[in-house]
């Protein structure tokens, strides 16, 4: 008896095909899909910043959501180009990505929000799950669904994939460098995300009409509805309407989004980078009403041997350098964002020609420092914190190379002294103490901590402190500070080194306070 024959595997189906304008197109439109990868994960994280800041978080999050979308984009679109190897299901696909985006650009505020009330890592994720997931995905599905479509023999295989992969890879790189170094520092975030969506809608709909004519009426109706819902966003942008505030200025650059608001009746101007309250002024009397500003420069000018130059590593809006210009010192100052300085100028009085500006990483200024100074100001901020490589050993070091004898550091950040929250600070003082031989810690109870670092073999104030001449807001803030030395159990930190520097997880809870409460304050009502 003989056995019966094997069924049949199913038949694959068949392949159309395809013209030379058609080939160059899907390859054209690998390397478009590419680049918007990168802008749509790059310009996600710029989106979430106001939110949820700028620490590892935030950026694993990101990143983790950005390969979980690649991962199921290419898996589905293989499955699909399988089944059907029709372009237009990708096109299709581009369309629904442009119209999530352009829902992004709508509604990014109330989700973000709502992510909110979770904790950092998990609202993060969940915020960037949701807004950015499925738009990744659809772009994925582009690679191994060319493949499959410009594959019309088993021996060009190789030569098709590799292309594909090619052509995506240097669309992504073309993104990245795109984003980064000319849209960023121009545009809006949100416009950017809209052009993005735009872009992805027009190649798709140069598809449709150039040869799959059918399915163009569809597609355009979806894409304009898409379209106007985005611009919509794009013209109401977020925390620009502010109950009892203008604003004054709005301006994106690769450092967040750089606000300055003033009270109605201008007796009160603010310096916002993602929503993080850099500086406070009073126009009238051209004076800081923000405690830090006065206790960097008392701190320094009353713990130094002599204050003859000086070193600001982060200008802020320049209201602490001219403080020392003022009164005859020679500054050098060092700031990563060139987009601050005209803004500075603008609304703050900073004078450029007073100082000598370095625009750049204040670690590699001090690698290549030749000048000696009386004191240092370490007010360097990235979001809602300093940037971990100015807080290790090896930083600290550089600094004291930098100092003439009986010169200090002097140090501003934003933390908590409270049992189980002070890792930050307990891990700066005992990373000074590794490299100093006196470290001091003020604080007036307001969240801002102030260390002073020094190889005098006492530190002790050499000047008092002139309150009288400070704003009534800070003057009492300032006196609390000034006398109120702290003590700072150091074990319950650790020597922070450029190997392992572990501050962002163990500040994770200062941080994420201090951000949600940031961006209540500026919920619209």
């Amino acid at each position: 008896m003989k056995k019966p024959a094997p069924a049949a595997a199913p038949a694959a189906p068949a392949l159309f095909a395809l013209s030379p304008g058609l080939r160059r197109f899907l390859l054209a439109t690998a390397t478009v899909t590419g680049g918007a990868v990168m802008v749509i994960e790059i310009l996600g994280a710029k989106l979430l910043a106001p939110y949820f800041g700028t620490s590892h978080f935030v950026w694993t999050a990101q990143i983790g959501v950005t390969l979980l979308a690649l991962a199921a984009g290419y898996a589905a679109g293989g499955w699909l180009a399988d089944r059907s190897p029709r372009p237009a299901w990708i096109y299709g696909g581009l369309i629904l990505a442009a119209a999530w985006l352009c829902g992004v650009v709508l509604w990014l505020e109330p989700i973000a929000y709502a992510c909110l009330r979770f904790e950092l890592a998990a609202g993060s994720l969940l915020g960037s799950a949701l807004l950015f997931f499925v738009p990744l995905a659809l772009l994925a599905m582009v690679g191994p669904f060319f493949a499959r479509v410009l594959t019309q023999s088993l021996d060009r295989v190789g030569r098709n994939v590799g292309r594909l992969i090619a052509l995506g890879t240097l669309g992504s790189v073309a993104g990245t460098a795109l984003i980064s170094y000319v849209i960023i520092p121009r545009v809006p975030n949100s416009v950017s995300l809209y052009g993005c969506a735009v872009l992805l809608l027009i190649t798709a709909l140069i598809y449709f009409a150039a040869w799959g004519r059918p399915g163009l009426a569809p597609a355009a109706v979806l894409g304009g509805m898409a379209l106007l819902g985005g611009l919509v966003g794009t013209a109401r942008p977020p925390f620009s309407e502010l109950a009892g505030w203008r604003e004054l200025y709005r301006g994106n650059s690769n450092f967040g989004l750089l606000q300055v608001i003033e009270s109605e009746g201008g007796t009160r101007r603010y310096y916002l980078n993602d929503l993080l309250t850099q500086n406070s002024y009073d126009p009238a009397t051209r004076q800081s009403v923000s405690l830090f500003t006065h206790m960097l420069y008392e701190l320094g000018r009353a713990y130094a041997v002599r204050v003859e130059e000086v070193l600001c590593i982060g200008m802020g809006v320049g209201i602490v350098p001219m403080q020392f210009a003022r009164e005859g010192a020679r500054v050098d100052v060092v700031e990563i964002n060139p987009a601050v300085v005209p803004l500075a100028e603008r609304f703050f009085d900073f004078e450029p020609a007073r100082v000598r500006l370095h625009l750049g990483d204040g670690r590699y200024f001090l690698v290549r420092a030749t000048n000696r100074y009386d004191v240092i100001v370490l007010d360097a901020f990235l979001g809602d914190s300093s940037p971990s490589h100015l807080m290790t050993r090896e930083a600290f070091t550089a600094m004291r190379r930098c100092l003439k004898p009986g010169g200090v550091l002097v140090m501003n950040t934003i933390s908590d002294l409270g049992p189980g929250r002070d890792f930050l600070v307990a891990s700066l003082a005992r990373t000074l103490d590794a490299v100093f031989r006196q470290v001091r810690v003020h604080a007036a109870g307001n969240g801002n901590i102030f260390l002073v670092a020094a190889d005098q073999p006492d530190l002790s104030p050499r000047r008092e402190p002139d309150f009288a001449r400070m704003p009534a807001p800070v003057r009492y803030e300032a006196e609390a500070a000034y006398h109120g030395v702290r003590q700072v159990d150091r074990a319950h930190g650790r020597v922070l080194t450029d190997d392992f520097n572990p501050v962002e997880f163990h500040d994770a809870v200062n941080r994420e306070q201090l951000r949600r409460t940031l961006a209540q304050a500026y919920r619209p009502r």
